[in-house]
């Protein structure tokens, strides 16, 4: 259940909610980028309040080990979350995506319009880690897609028989959420890591 051979064929199996999960991701990242101003009051509290925490990690006796404790369980928990919480209809992993796609966009323009290099951000401060913590998000919130269409497929599955199939199809997508629960903390774990190692010495 948990081995990697069975998380990798998940994601081909249940590609188009991968698929989808990218496209809306990147969709948000755009939206971001293209109307900063716009979304400036709504983002604006959510960025202030993370560079307190950071404030607050780089008075830390070990800031390392401090940046590393806050992101991978930061990132672990809200990934498990709205795997789970996909049992709303699928709801809450469009939304997780939305806001996070925009924060990225708006992040990014923010950063460029005060004339910082966008190049040396994405490459220095985005990819390293980025290149694991941003693809086991967008996964974890494919399953939760995928857990709300279980849910909205449950409501219409009347009978006998369409009750037996729906319980295989529950019972086969429970095994592969939680194989994906497990491989997706694993990438988080690596991608907190990098960031508060190599990504933290790269940005200083």
């Amino acid at each position: 259940m948990l081995s990697f051979g069975r998380f990798i064929r998940g994601l081909a199996e249940n590609k188009g909610y991968m698929l989808s999960a990218a496209a809306l991701f990147i969709a948000a990242i755009a939206l971001g980028t293209i109307n900063a101003d716009g979304l400036q009051r709504l983002l604006l509290s959510q960025i202030e309040g993370l560079q307190g925490v950071v404030q607050n990690l780089q008075q830390s006796d070990n800031v390392t080990l401090s940046f590393f404790t806050f992101i991978f369980l930061n990132n672990a928990i809200k990934s498990v979350l709205v795997i789970l919480l996909g049992a709303f209809f699928g709801l809450i992993p469009l939304i997780f995506l939305l806001i996070n796609g925009m924060v990225l966009g708006f992040v990014v323009m923010v950063s460029h319009e005060q004339g910082e290099n966008i190049t040396e951000l994405i490459f220095k401060g985005l990819l390293p880690h980025g290149i694991l913590e941003l693809p086991a998000i967008v996964i974890a919130c494919a399953y939760g897609m995928k857990f709300g269409g279980l849910v909205i497929g449950s409501l219409f599955s009347l009978g006998a028989g369409k009750r037996e199939r729906l319980a295989a199809r529950w019972e086969h997508g429970m095994k592969q959420m939680l194989g994906a629960a497990f491989w997706i903390v694993i990438m988080l774990f690596v991608a907190a890591a990098i960031e508060s190692t190599i990504t933290l010495q790269l940005m200083r």
